[in-house]
């Protein structure tokens, strides 16, 4: 049977247990999370950053039970509870720079 095709989903945990098409970038995951200190995730608009930083969220919480016939589940990784702190900008109806400084006033 045909995967369904998700136009609007930006949560891994959605996309998985809904049973919609995703293409595997657990590999390069992996990679981030066991290769380094640290990164910038720099890519265009809408182009799956809110995804993929979803994806590294359900690995770093230990979410094993998602990543059935994914790459990750195949690895060495050790499914380690690790504490993870989300940022949503989206949330603060940012409008321009003016805007961003104020609202980032307020969360000090």
């Amino acid at each position: 049977m045909l995967k369904k095709l998700s136009l609007d989903i930006q949560t891994f945990r959605e996309l998985r247990e809904s049973n919609y098409l995703y293409v595997d970038k657990t590999e390069y995951a992996y990679n981030l999370i066991t290769g380094g200190r640290r990164f910038f995730l720099a890519r265009p608009r809408r182009f799956g950053k809110s995804l993929f930083t979803s994806t590294l969220d359900e690995i770093l919480q230990g979410h094993k039970e998602l990543f059935e016939e994914l790459w990750i589940s195949n690895s060495d990784y050790q499914w380690q509870k690790h504490g993870v702190i989300a940022l949503d900008f989206s949330a603060l109806g940012i409008t321009n720079l003016e805007t961003f400084q104020q609202n980032q006033k307020n969360l000090r």
